[in-house]
């Protein structure tokens, strides 16, 4: 989706826009379950993982009961998106070379998602 919106100067209108998305936020925040993960390796690579089996079984994307994620990068950025966008994102990479091992001792499956697919 793109947005595209005018340039406005008005700080009323830009105030009213501010608003809004503060209240969307929050709502977010305050109603929704969120699932938040850490990546430290993600600023390196550019992508984050995202488990969706471990030790043989449906872990992670597949099985959370969260309606949102929340990735914590090593530089202090957070990337928050939908499970629902993110599932559709990270089944382009199934069965593909972004499908890979990973976690502790290379127990889990996930997709190497790029953040730039997040932006």
């Amino acid at each position: 989706m793109l947005c595209i919106m005018d340039f406005n100067s008005d700080f009323k209108y830009d105030l009213k826009l501010g608003q809004i998305g503060e209240k969307h936020l929050a709502s977010i925040l305050s109603e929704s379950k969120i699932e938040v993960k850490t990546d430290y390796q993600a600023c390196g690579t550019k992508n984050i993982f995202v488990e969706y089996q471990s030790r043989g079984k449906d872990s992670g994307l597949i099985t959370t009961q969260a309606s949102w994620y929340a990735y914590i990068l090593s530089n202090h950025k957070i990337i928050l998106i939908s499970v629902k966008k993110l599932k559709e994102l990270s089944r382009r990479y199934l069965n593909t070379k972004r499908d890979v091992l990973g976690g502790d001792n290379d127990t889990s499956k996930g997709i190497l998602l790029p953040i730039k697919d997040l932006l």
